[in-house]
């Protein structure tokens, strides 16, 4: 393998030897089946630690001899040449060839994350130096050697008018792409005798290479992948316009493969496939982008021994046809779902596109349990969990009623070992159970912050300490009443109980839970009840934060705010959330709460009318009508792991209803997150995304007739969830949020009254992870991270640049590869470009240059409207105790029922200054907090 280049070293080369550096035993790695292309394309083998001794080579060049003996740098260059192969093996998971020239910009991309920006320009430099002398030495009369390609055991000349004729096609349609230049980026990566499948692969990366300087290459590089996935599937060089006719005759063959697999129910086979062919819209298949196409590709077709046997508009018919399986006109209803599916304007939740029509129909997304207290309640709960888990199920854990450590144990006349080496155990078996593969398993675990317990769990996810008693690969978090936010706020003492000394305070909330609580307090002090510790609530409190700043854990959630704003008060208490904490449902011992989930893809319905981008509430109240509908007959099709869960879920039929592409509005809007005016779309979208989807339920009520516990609910009395937060007003005073709307919610009160709900839950906004990059959309609520940045999933890595920003500069003549190389400089940041007018930098802020204030702003406007909650990230440039204190007590002040991850920058951010003096370097503190369980 031809060694990554570096600059000379700044000493003596015969007092250098590198061959004295020992290879640290990490980068021992094992053959992952990568072949490397030389220059001059001959193929060698990949060998990981020839990377490590281009890199210490680099090191050596700036830092000089001493380096090679720092452990320091020693352990840098580990790290860094395992970055390096990961980033590698993730782009090639089942192996193949990369060129030496992927290689060194792997190498640079990897100095410049981890900050050796000195090394990195060093290195940069003599790379371009060495290219230059390539250059000049070759002869001018050297024609291009003549390859060959390998089809199937028969070695051809490669044909290349026909791969710039399969590139042209792919470029059809699109502004700023050139298919002679996805060429032109392929030939280096070819070699002679090369397979005629891997010369199409290498289409597909060439495109995706290009997509920093032109983000339309992101579609040429999906629409080569979709040559490559037709190959696949139909076995022919299938052209777009080949499908207009052939797509109806591919959707029967794959189902007809998919029952002979025993992937698919059988029924599928008794639609009117005919008429659900002619449905299918081939140019559907042109919306995709690369990481859309290939996250599809990778994780939700239908595969038989490998072979994807799924095209992307049989997918969502198949999806559709799965959720339509209980119709009397089935195959309308069908084809109604496939539109907005194929559409993008709504989009299921992953188990949904994982398993609608299969089998085993497991396509519920949250799962919430409350754990009992006695051995064999507390195993059961663990065997639920990876029941739940097998079919690609996200947990959230509700472990309050398990008493503490040191508690007495009636049965064995001993004493408790307490929660911490059970969720031990749940954190081994989320590992052990990982979903068939195709994503992780994923459970949070939470805790009331009165248990006695609670400061050794807020410690779980610390690298420190016995071992025994941490859990690294589950998440947590701390259920928090009222009652002590306003102990913090009078500086007050809090006291620690064990849930065996008081059992009723689990199901309170609200006044009943303060006035129970103070009364057990008093028992303590008169020596009534022995198990106890008191503590600063403050002390507490900053301890809770501290933990959260360091380990991303235990999150915030808010008691009393979920259960006083909860529609099914009379049924039962919510105990927790969920894995993303969106779904704030009751659970008991004898009920598992089951959420099933979807987005409205919401920059899918702005029009433009007299110039103004404005939300078309038409179209949105018609596909949040279909979407209920889908979500809804996901209740009656689901497979049920427990027969917990199917019960509480037939019971109560909650769903949520959530939205994406928030970001991309503002955009279209021109809108910065950080204004009144996003302030006020965050209102004005949620309000219409509930109200839309209450009236949904409740025309679905008139259809099918109501939720089995909806009398006594408060729909039935008709309080509608705006109205409930005048009763959180009256717990904590003013909230600082108007509680105005713009739409009729007299009427849908009356119509409420006349026929009921269908679905004691229908809101709740989960991150949309994954199901916004199928769409090609920003994620949930969230703000733009960065405007240029390398994403990293379980399907490789992805260049993702903000379109709508590159649009803006094309427009002023500012797009240019100055301006990419400053934007990946800055890590996708404008705020240190001196060119990008004022205006600009404000709109297209990135994640950590907004003030998260305005985060949780927002929020609040979302929260008044919503039944459930809302997966809520939180972005803190540089974190003291005085901000996050400020900021998590404003959360509870404005009424959010839940908060989600906070993001910090790492300590090892660069620091580029800005003309604010801020640092501009983005390197977050917890590793790709994305939740995918959920969407």
């Amino acid at each position: 393998m031809e060694a990554a280049a570096v600059p000379p070293a700044r000493h003596d080369p015969n007092t250098a030897e590198i061959g004295t550096f020992s290879t640290p035993s990490p980068l021992r790695l094992p053959d992952y089946g990568l072949e490397v292309i030389r220059r001059n394309r001959a193929i060698a083998a990949f060998q990981p630690e020839k990377i490590a001794i281009a890199i210490t080579k680099a090191f050596l060049a700036v830092e000089g001899q001493h380096s090679v003996n720092s452990a320091r740098i020693r352990e840098q260059v580990a790290q860094l040449t395992a970055s390096v192969v990961d980033a590698l093996t993730r782009r090639l998971p089942g192996g193949g060839t990369v060129h030496i020239e992927d290689i060194q910009d792997q190498v640079e991309l990897a100095l410049m994350r981890s900050g050796a920006h000195d090394v990195a320009r060093a290195y940069v430099l003599y790379r371009e130096k060495h290219a230059e002398q390539r250059a000049a030495q070759q002869p001018l009369e050297n024609a291009a050697p003549i390859l060959h390609v390998d089809d199937g055991g028969h070695r051809r000349p490669l044909d290349s008018s026909a791969f710039i004729a399969l590139c042209r096609e792919a470029c059809t349609g699109l502004s700023d792409v050139d298919a002679e230049r996805v060429w032109a980026q392929t030939l280096p990566n070819l070699y002679d005798g090369m397979p005629l499948a891997a010369v199409r692969q290498a289409l597909v990366l060439a495109a995706r290479t290009l997509i920093e300087a032109e983000p339309d290459y992101a579609k040429v590089a999906a629409r080569l992948l979709l040559s490559n996935l037709r190959q696949e599937a139909t076995g022919q060089p299938l052209t777009q316009a080949d499908m207009a006719e052939r797509y109806a005759d591919c959707f029967a063959e794959f189902l007809a493969a998919g029952v002979a697999a025993e992937l698919l129910d059988k029924r599928l086979l008794e639609f009117d496939l005919p008429r659900l062919g002619r449905a299918l819209q081939a140019e559907r298949d042109l919306q995709f982008d690369y990481l859309g196409l290939q996250t599809l590709y990778d994780r939700y077709f239908l595969n038989v021994e490998g072979r994807r046997i799924e095209l992307p508009q049989c997918f969502f018919m198949r999806v559709a046809m799965g959720l339509a399986l209980n119709e009397i006109d089935r195959e309308t209803k069908a084809i109604e779902f496939y539109q907005v599916l194929s559409s993008f304007d709504f989009m299921c939740s992953t188990p949904t596109l994982f398993n609608s029509g299969t089998r085993h129909p497991q396509l519920s997304s949250c799962y919430l349990t409350t754990v009992s207290d006695d051995l064999d309640g507390i195993y059961q709960s663990i065997k639920e969990n990876a029941l739940l888990q097998k079919y690609a199920g996200g947990l959230g854990n509700d472990w309050t009623p398990v008493r503490a450590l040191g508690s007495r144990i009636k049965g064995t006349n001993g004493h408790s070992q307490g929660v911490i080496p059970f969720l031990k155990v749940v954190n081994d078996t989320a590992v052990a159970v990982n979903q068939g593969g195709k994503r992780k398993g994923a459970v949070c675990a939470y805790l009331e912050n009165w248990h006695l317990d609670f400061e050794e769990f807020l410690e779980l996810r610390k690298n420190t300490g016995d071992e025994r008693r941490r859990a690294h690969d589950m998440n947590t978090a701390a259920w928090v009443s009222d009652l002590f936010m306003q102990r913090v706020r009078s500086n007050g003492d809090w006291t620690l109980f064990s849930p065996v000394d008081v059992p009723d305070l689990h199901d309170l909330y609200g006044g009943a839970f303060a006035e129970a609580y103070q009364a057990y307090e008093a028992k303590a002090e008169r020596g009534e009840i022995k198990l106890y510790k008191r503590v600063g609530a403050v002390q507490l409190w900053r301890k809770m934060l501290t933990m959260l700043f360091e380990t991303g854990h235990p999150w915030i959630t808010f008691k009393d705010a979920c259960n006083l704003r909860s529609p099914q008060q009379h049924a039962g208490v919510i105990h927790s959330s969920n894995l993303c904490t969106e779904i704030t449902l009751n659970t008991s011992a004898d009920e598992t709460a089951v959420c099933n989930l979807g987005s409205v893809n919401l920059p899918a319905h702005l029009v433009e009318r007299d110039g103004v981008w404005q939300l078309d509430a038409d179209k949105l109240q018609r596909t949040i009508a279909t979407a209920m509908r889908m979500l809804d007959n996901v209740i009656d099709i689901n497979f049920y792991a427990t027969v917990k869960a199917r019960n509480a879920n037939l019971r109560h039929r909650p769903v949520g209803l959530g939205m994406m592409g928030f970001s991309d509005c503002l955009h279209k809007l021109g809108v910065s997150y950080a204004s009144p005016e996003a302030l006020e779309f965050a209102d004005r979208s949620a309000e219409m995304l509930c109200y839309y989807a209450y009236r949904a339920s409740a025309d679905l009520a008139e259809q099918r007739g109501r939720y089995s516990s909806f009398v006594g609910s408060l729909w039935q009395q008709g309080v509608l969830p705006p109205d409930t937060l005048a009763r959180l007003i009256e717990t904590r005073g003013d909230l600082g949020v108007a509680a105005s709307g713009q739409l009729d919610w007299h009427a849908l009160r009356e119509r409420i009254a006349q026929v009921g709900m269908r679905n004691s839950n229908c809101v709740a906004i989960a991150p949309t992870a994954t199901i916004a990059n199928i769409v090609g959309v920003s994620a949930s609520i969230e703000p733009v991270y960065q405007n240029l940045y390398v994403k990293s999933n379980l399907s490789g890595e992805f260049t993702v640049v903000n379109a709508a920003l590159v649009r803006e500069l094309k427009a002023l003549d500012l797009w240019d590869a100055v301006m990419v190389a400053d934007l990946k400089y800055f890590d996708g940041s404008l705020a240190a470009i001196e060119r990008v007018p004022e205006t600009i930098k404000a709109r297209y802020a990135t994640a950590f240059e907004i003030e998260p204030e305005w985060l949780i702003e927002a929020a609040a406007r979302r929260q008044k409207w919503i039944d459930q909650s809302q997966s809520l990230n939180l972005y803190v440039a540089a974190p003291t105790g005085s901000k996050l204190d400020r900021l998590y007590r404003l959360a509870w002040q404005r009424g959010l029922k839940t908060t989600y991850y906070l993001r910090t920058l790492g300590a090892t951010a660069m620091e580029k200054t800005g003309d604010g003096g801020e640092p501009a370097a983005k390197v977050c503190s917890i590793t790709d907090p994305d939740c995918e369980a959920c969407q």
